[in-house]
């Protein structure tokens, strides 16, 4: 049987996994809590005390504990520490589901990183969206900014993926720099 596995990239060890360019630096980001907020916001946002609005593409997050917009009724929340919130349906009308094992996280910094969106995105950096899903590398993505850095959280199985395209574009960038 043909071993299919030999056409995927392998995933590099997103412990130690660095992506250096001239004023360009991307490194995976782990041990993050990420719960996916569906329904009535403000009823979460009563219960969790989580903002309930989140940041949109390219917005600027802060804190340790922040949410993302996804859709006018879906948050991605994300927290330094675990939240004290049950996984579930509730009554209130929301549910929350963990989802730190689906999504690998990205973070991106340095002065290139106008160049390295633009080749992610046709979208303009400098304007903030209502909603951080959007199209990166031709993939979905949650992007947005945090401490001053670029986060991309991408479905797990497509990381590798991501990975090698932030190569090809770091490669790019330094290339362009050089001339």
């Amino acid at each position: 049987m043909r071993d299919l596995a030999e056409k995927w990239s392998v995933a590099p060890d997103w412990q130690s996994a660095v992506i250096t360019a001239p004023g360009l630096a991307v490194r995976a980001i782990s041990g993050l809590t990420q719960l996916m907020v569906s329904g009535d916001l403000d009823a979460w946002a009563r219960v969790s005390g989580v903002d309930r609005t989140g940041v949109g593409a390219f917005g600027t997050a802060q804190g340790d504990r922040y949410a993302a917009r996804l859709a006018r009724d879906r948050l991605l929340v994300v927290s330094n520490s675990p939240l004290a919130i049950a996984m579930g349906w509730h009554a209130d009308g929301f549910a929350v589901t963990a989802i730190s094992a689906g999504l690998q996280v990205f973070e991106a910094e340095g002065t290139a990183l106008d160049a390295f969106i633009a080749r992610g995105t046709a979208l303009d950096p400098s304007q903030a969206s209502a909603s951080a899903a959007l199209s990166f590398a031709s993939i979905s993505a949650i992007v947005y900014r945090h401490d001053g850095k670029l986060r991309v959280h991408v479905d797990r199985g497509l990381a590798a993926y991501l990975w090698t395209w932030m190569e090809t574009a770091a490669c790019n960038i330094a290339a362009e720099s050089a001339d």
